[in-house]
C-alpha cells in the first residue's frame, strides 16, 4: 500500500514516497496519535458521534473503538486537533503527553503509531536492535530495514518500552506498522505462520500495556487476526480491491479506519460506505488535510 514517511527533520529533512506501508514521520513538527477514552458525561464529539457511542470498555477495561466512529490520521506537518473527528492516530515518539490530554479534553481518542516489523534509524531506540535482526532494506523508505520478528525475546523488550511510552502519555491504543514481512522481500525466510504467531504477540503485549491493538493492513490474514485485533487501519483496500477480506473486522464490531490516497471520494466511498467502514481521502504525506465521504 501506498504512503508517505517524512524522514528525520533534524537530520535529514527529507520527505519520501514508498510502496506497501505507512510510517510517515515529521521529527521537527509537532504530531499526536490521541485516542481517548471519553467519559458517558462528555457532550457529542465534533465528529458527531455520541460520547456515549464511542465504543464500549474491552477486556482488563482497555478501551474498544466502535463502528462508525470517524477519525483523523496526521503523520506530518503542523499538527491540527480541531479536525472534527472521533479519532486521532499520530506518532509515537512526537506526539505529547499535553496533545493526549487536550485531546482526551475533548472526548477524542488517540492511537499511537509504532513502527514494529521495521527498524528506522531516524528513531532514538534503534540501537538497541541487534545488527543480525536487520534485514534488507524496505524499499522506498530510506533509513528502515526489515526486522527478523521470529526473534520475539529480543524484540520484546524494545516494543514493551515503545508501547509503554504510548500507555504513558495517555494512548488509547496502538497502530503497530509493517506486520507483513512475510508477504515482503525481507532477507528472511518468514512465513505466513510466523507472521500470524508476531501479530499476536504484539497484540498481546499491547494488552498488557493497556492499549488496544488494530491490525495495519495484511489483509489476507485479517480472518485470522480478527479476534486477536481491536481495530483495522487499512490504506487503499479500494484501489487493490481488497476491501471485502476486512469485512469480518465490521461482523465482529470493530472499526475498520481506512485511507485512499489516490481514487476521489466518488469512486471509492460507493465501495466502502456498504462495509461501514470509516474512509478518508488523504495527501500521501498523511498531513492533515482529509476529505470524508458524502
Amino acid at each position: 500500500m501506498l504512503a508517505v514517511t517524512v524522514g528525520l527533520a533534524v537530520a535529514v529533512g527529507l520527505a519520501v514516497v514508498g510502496i506497501q506501508h505507512s510510517n510517515s514521520f515529521d521529527l521537527s513538527s509537532s504530531k499526536v496519535e490521541a485516542m481517548t477514552s471519553a467519559a458517558a458525561s462528555v457532550p457529542a464529539t465534533a465528529g458527531g458521534t455520541p460520547a456515549s457511542a464511542v465504543g464500549p470498555a474491552g477486556a482488563a477495561g482497555r478501551w474498544q473503538p466502535a463502528v462508525g466512529m470517524s477519525w483523523q490520521w496526521q503523520l506530518t506537518g503542523t499538527l491540527d486537533l480541531t479536525v472534527e473527528a472521533d479519532v486521532f492516530d499520530l506518532d509515537a515518539f512526537t506526539t505529547t503527553a499535553e496533545d493526549v490530554a487536550l485531546l482526551h479534553g475533548r472526548g477524542r481518542h488517540a492511537i499511537c503509531y509504532v513502527n514494529v516489523g521495521a527498524a528506522e534509524d531516524f528513531r532514538p531506540d534503534h540501537g538497541r536492535f541487534p545488527d543480525r535482526l536487520l534485514g534488507k532494506p524496505l524499499d522506498g523508505w530510506p533509513g528502515e530495514r526489515w526486522l527478523d520478528i521470529r526473534a520475539w525475546e529480543e524484540l520484546r523488550p524494545i516494543f514493551a518500552a515503545r508501547f509503554t511510552m504510548c500507555r504513558d502519555k495517555g494512548f488509547d491504543a496502538v497502530e503497530p506498522d509493517n506486520v507483513d514481512g512475510y508477504a515482503n522481500d525481507s532477507g528472511f525466510p518468514l512465513t505466513g505462520s510466523d507472521q500470524l504467531a508476531f501479530n499476536r504477540r504484539v497484540a498481546e503485549l499491547a494488552h498488557e500495556h493497556g492499549l488496544a491493538a488494530g491490525l495495519k493492513n495484511d489483509v489476507e490474514q485479517a480472518a485470522d487476526l480478527v479476534a486477536a485485533m481491536d481495530f483495522a487501519v487499512n490504506e487503499e483496500c479500494a484501489r487493490y480491491r481488497e476491501c471485502d477480506q476486512l469485512r469480518v473486522f465490521v461482523q465482529a464490531g470493530k472499526p475498520v479506519f481506512h485511507v485512499e490516497y489516490d481514487l476521489p471520494v466518488t469512486a471509492f466511498c460507493p465501495v466502502t460506505r456498504p462495509l461501514r467502514f470509516a474512509s478518508l481521502h488523504k495527501h500521501l504525506d498523511l498531513d492533515a488535510w482529509r476529505q470524508t465521504c458524502p
